[in-house]
């Protein structure tokens, strides 16, 4: 502990000076490590047409990533807690260099899997430890700024990650687009080597005294509530490529622009989320809800009219951005006394909400076809609304 202090005091001075550029390097890292987890949302037709398997099977790819990180993430994150940031998160780049040099020579969709499931090991350990990073680099007085510097750029990812990647896809084929974020991620694995501090390692003790909140059935339920309303989000949303694609006939040199616009209104959620959210957390998640199942069931009545295709996919956008934020406070503020924790857990749960709703979302098209998937989120949402209503009596 005396070490740990010692160490600490030196950096003060040390960084001080210039923190700025590190937690900006974090931030870009952030985004590209969690793009390359959505962005095969946007590669799925593109994926299916050349691996020659069907849309449902390479939607898989997503729950193959998704519960990758939601049975690994607190595990490892806490395993690998004791090793040096700096470190840490030049390996973490590496690997995902590595994994997307080895999808982009995939042959085959087993091939593919497994440079899937290499990175997803690493992607909670960055996301659980990035933000405690940024606050060490600005110190107390500026760690707010910080964290929400470097999340920044992982909302940027949850939200533009798969318009990039269908854009990329059109214009240089999804295999080129494996190789960019390959040359990426090494080149911020150098850029961390060049300019990240060396940072004290935070003690194990407080980090094992936190998961006493899994004994509380109340966070329970919320973690719960989270997986049942990512699965709503992502049934759907999936396969949205494929339905602006199939069902609503637009070019595919197209649909990441149509994409990338459903991701720029989306973020007006992110606003409004943030601001209501503090007041009523499950009140917000419920009201987020229906907006989500409200433009899902839009999207599919008018599907073959553009001009009101455009304002679905709005109400659309607003609330699948505004329940990332509704969902990840909602968690912290039920775990308030172990909010690294909880929010490591909110992380798996999004996650395994992730791969069910792309489970889901496959037998459907399986079974009904494509034009079922926002019926059946819809119906998903109203689970989940039900599910927060019998919360807001239960706990008090």
């Amino acid at each position: 502990m005396e070490t740990i202090t010692t160490a600490a005091s030196t950096l003060n001075t040390n960084i001080k000076r210039n923190t700025s550029l590190p937690i900006f390097i974090m931030a870009v890292a952030g985004f590209v490590i969690v793009t390359t987890e959505f962005l095969i949302v946007g590669l799925l037709p593109a994926l299916s047409r050349d691996l020659n398997v069907s849309i449902a099977a390479a939607g898989q790819l997503v729950t193959l990533f998704a519960f990758t990180v939601m049975l690994f993430g607190p595990f490892l994150t806490a395993k690998l807690s004791h090793i040096n940031r700096k470190k840490l998160f030049t390996f973490i780049l590496l690997i995902f260099a590595g994994s997307s040099v080895m999808a982009a020579l995939s042959p085959n969709i087993w091939v593919l899997a497994m440079a899937r499931f290499i990175p997803a090991l690493m992607l909670p350990v960055f996301w659980g430890t990035a933000s405690e990073t940024a606050g060490q680099l600005a110190g107390p007085s500026n760690s707010g700024k910080a964290v929400s510097q470097v999340y920044l750029g992982i909302s940027a990812a949850l939200v533009f990650g798969i318009p990039v990647g269908t854009l990329a896809a059109d214009a240089i084929g999804w295999r080129g687009t494996f190789w960019i974020l390959a040359a990426v991620s090494t080149f911020l694995a150098i850029l961390i080597q060049a300019y990240m501090p060396t940072l004290p390692v935070a003690p194990h003790h407080h980090r094992e005294k936190q998961t006493a909140i899994l004994k509380d059935k109340g966070f329970l339920a919320h973690v719960g509530l989270s997986i049942l309303t990512f699965i709503a989000m992502f049934t759907a949303y999936t396969y949205l490529a494929d339905i602006l694609e199939r069902l609503a006939f637009l070019p595919s040199s197209q649909v990441g622009w149509w994409l990338m616009g459903f991701g720029a209104i989306g973020m007006l959620g992110n606003q409004m989320a943030g601001r209501i959210v503090d007041r009523n957390p499950l009140s917000a998640n419920i009201w987020f809800l229906v907006l989500l199942g409200v433009g899902m069931l839009m999207t599919t009545l008018v599907i073959s009219n553009h001009f009101w295709l455009v304002a679905a996919l709005t109400v659309w956008g607003v609330a699948y951005t505004g329940l990332f934020v509704v969902c990840q406070v909602r968690v912290m503020k039920a775990g308030s006394h172990a909010q690294a924790f909880a929010a490591s857990m909110n992380i798996s749960a999004a996650n395994a909400g992730i791969g069910l709703g792309a489970i889901l979302g496959g037998l459907g098209i399986n079974a009904y076809g494509l034009n079922s998937l926002t019926i059946i989120s819809t119906a998903m949402s109203i689970i989940a609304i039900v599910m927060a209503i019998f919360m807001m009596r239960v706990l008090r």
